[in-house]
């Protein structure tokens, strides 16, 4: 008996423009943005716990408002996403709202530190929908997500996740994204490491960043 869901998930290659999406997102605010900007929606029910396959190997899960106030059954649902695939770049969208807001941090920490994804806030659907978009569009141009580098290739998701550091605005995503292969990587450098690639100000607010995070963080929480 091959499980249906890998079947899927391992052998979708999707063209160009194209989403796998879950059954549960068709009648969404979020689809009929998604259609309005020229992305052609699949539809598919046995995608496990993810919510969106995009092309380039990205799975997408979304967590919205209403799953973060309801309490911490997210949690177990985002370690399932992430033990689910290995060959997968795995992105998170998550709501960050004025009810949302109290719960963000941590729940940032919790999916960036202790689970090891990408995380990227949204407002909400439109704004996710948006995001989709650019990443879809942006898979098959000639663009400055798509140089190579140490056999990698700069994806608009990984550059996008490390625009969300305070401080670092696009080109220096890149350069970053450049000179580290991961986001994990970037947490790992001292300001030292950093400082030539990024300048003192910014070494200094990155660093920063991830120390204070880590310090702060709950570890383990499921």
């Amino acid at each position: 008996n091959m499980d249906p869901k890998a079947d899927v998930l391992e052998n979708s290659d999707l063209p160009y423009g194209h989403i796998l999406c879950h059954e549960k997102w068709r009648t969404s605010s979020l689809l009929q943005a998604l259609k309005d900007g020229g992305v052609k929606i699949l539809f598919e029910k046995e995608l496990g716990v993810t919510d969106f396959h995009l092309p380039s190997q990205t799975r997408l899960l979304y967590v919205s408002e209403c799953d973060i106030i309801a309490g911490n059954g997210y949690k177990r649902k985002l370690v399932r996403y992430r033990n689910a695939s290995s060959s997968f770049q795995e992105l998170v969208l998550v709501e960050r709202t004025q009810l949302s807001e109290q719960y963000f941090s941590a729940l940032q920490r919790f999916v960036v530190f202790d689970l090891g994804l990408s995380l990227l806030p949204v407002s909400g659907q439109t704004e996710a929908s948006q995001l989709i978009t650019q990443i879809v569009h942006g898979e098959g141009r000639d663009n400055p997500f798509r140089r190579k580098t140490s056999g990698q290739l700069l994806d608009s998701v990984t550059v996008i996740s490390v625009q969300q550091i305070p401080g670092v605005g696009r080109v220096k995503a890149l350069t970053l994204m450049q000179n580290f292969s991961s986001l994990k990587e970037i947490s790992n450098a001292s300001p030292a490491e950093l400082e030539p690639i990024v300048g003192e100000g910014s070494a200094q607010q990155i660093h920063s960043f991830f120390h204070r995070n880590l310090i702060t963080g709950h570890w383990g929480i499921i």
